[in-house]
């Protein structure tokens, strides 16, 4: 597992996010990413047989705008 920061804009603010890539697994214990705010887990993703990206757990206090930016933010990252 490989841990990272990340950071997107929405309505010009900067928000930062800390992410866990975990080797992709075909037991389907995990996601692939997990994403963290404040050291609270908020969300992973998950990539479909194309490389995008889709929500796979979502703990449901984030906006799904945001979330969707992350993942964005993720595939363009090429992990």
């Amino acid at each position: 597992m490989d841990k990272f920061s990340i950071a997107i804009i929405k309505d010009k603010t900067e928000l930062s996010f800390e992410v866990a890539d975990f080797a992709h697994s075909d037991e389907g214990n995990h996601c692939k990413f997990e994403v963290f705010k404040d050291g609270k887990m908020i969300a992973s993703f998950e990539p479909d047989i194309y490389g995008f990206l889709h929500i796979c757990k979502n703990n449901g206090w984030i906006d799904e705008e945001i979330l969707h930016l992350i993942a964005d933010k993720l595939e363009t990252m090429n992990i």
